[in-house]
């Protein structure tokens, strides 16, 4: 399965986000490919792709990302909020660790039931 996590306008956010699951244990693991769209002096990062191979990593992003998102909580952080998952979007900057793998599971079941590829 793969999600893309937007920067929402904080490009700060979104590249700080990819130093901490890169310093994570159990996240350095995952595959975090960073999407650019050119800007006038050099590329914008505007969203990161993860993509998720087993169960293991979705739980593991999840831990991180809300660990991540309760560390810079001072910083008010106003992006890499927006999940994207095939044609829907959702907010998930105020989900603990075990509502993000629960949103992440289901994401994951439907796409496997609907033939939607995983990866």
């Amino acid at each position: 399965m793969r999600v893309r996590i937007h920067g929402d306008g904080d490009e700060q956010a979104l590249a700080d986000l990819q130093d901490w699951l890169s310093r994570d244990p159990q996240a350095r693991r995952l595959s975090v490919a960073p999407v650019s769209t050119p800007g006038a002096t050099m590329s914008v990062l505007h969203a990161l792709d993860i993509a998720f191979d087993h169960g293991l990593d979705i739980a593991n992003f999840a831990v991180a990302y809300a660990s991540w998102r309760v560390a810079k909580a001072s910083a008010a952080l106003r992006g890499a909020r927006t999940l994207t998952y095939g044609g829907s979007s959702v907010d998930i900057g105020h989900l603990d660790g075990a509502q993000l793998a629960e949103l992440l599971r289901r994401l994951d079941s439907e796409g496997t039931d609907t033939g939607t590829p995983r990866s």
